[in-house]
């Protein structure tokens, strides 16, 4: 099972973290991504990282701004978002891969999490 956390509310500029909770089965050798679809938009890679932590990818328009990270011994992902957009509001999602690289591909994961509303005002 997957639970993404963390969402909210803030003004353009400001930051969140978004926490992912997972069962150590679906978690520790798995690649594990975030994906977020806006209202009448498809769903949409945003960022991925291996099982290990040693390759991370990001979609373009958050490179820079977002950084994703994993405690495998918590068996806990994260998403810190810094300088947030309106254009980043959106529902989140957590996924786990099928194998132990990230992709960039919807496809490519097989669980998914109930997402977190993530909003952000100008």
């Amino acid at each position: 099972q997957l639970q993404a956390f963390g969402g909210g509310l803030v003004q353009a500029g400001g930051s969140l973290r978004l926490s992912c909770a997972a069962s150590r089965r679906m978690f520790s050798n798995n690649g594990m991504g975030w994906f977020r679809q806006a209202p009448g938009k498809d769903r949409e890679f945003v960022a991925g990282i291996n099982w290990n932590g040693d390759g991370s990818y990001y979609r373009d328009s958050v490179k820079g701004r977002f950084t994703i990270s994993r405690d495998n011994a918590m068996n806990m992902l994260y998403l810190q978002m810094n300088s947030l957009k309106p254009e980043d509001t959106a529902v989140y999602h957590c996924a786990a891969a099928r194998g132990a690289i990230a992709s960039m591909t919807a496809n490519m994961y097989n669980y998914w999490g109930q997402g977190t509303q993530v909003t952000v005002s100008s």
